[in-house]
C-alpha cells in the first residue's frame, strides 16, 4: 500500500444542485492545490495591544509622588485609616490573591 502525501487535484463527485441540475463531466471543478492550504489573517488589534504594553512598561511601578504624600499625611497625623477596611482588604488579598 502506498500513501501519497501530496495528492494532486481530485475530481469532485457529482452533486445535485439547488436548481435540480446535476453537474456533468464538462462542469466538474478541479481545485487548485493552493486552495487547500490553511490561511489566517490578523486584525490590527495586536498592534494596539503591543502599543499599550509598551506604554505600560514605561510607567513606574511605585508612584513616588503618592508615596511622598502619604508619608507626609502619616507624619503629620492627618492620615486616618479604617481598621475594618484594612482587615477586609488583607482578607480579600489572602483569598483572591493580588489585584491585577
Amino acid at each position: 500500500m502506498r500513501i501519497d502525501l501530496n495528492p494532486g487535484p481530485q475530481a469532485s463527485p457529482e452533486t445535485n444542485r439547488s436548481g435540480g441540475q446535476s453537474a456533468g463531466p464538462a462542469s466538474a471543478s478541479v481545485r487548485n492545490p493552493l486552495d487547500l492550504v490553511d490561511q489566517t489573517q490578523l486584525s490590527g488589534a495586536h498592534i494596539q495591544v503591543q502599543a499599550l504594553v509598551a506604554q505600560a512598561s514605561q510607567l513606574p511601578e511605585i508612584r513616588q509622588e503618592r508615596v511622598h504624600a502619604l508619608r507626609q499625611a502619616i507624619q503629620s497625623g492627618q492620615y486616618q485609616s479604617n481598621p475594618e477596611k484594612v482587615a477586609g482588604a488583607m482578607f480579600a488579598h489572602m483569598i483572591d490573591g493580588p489585584a491585577a
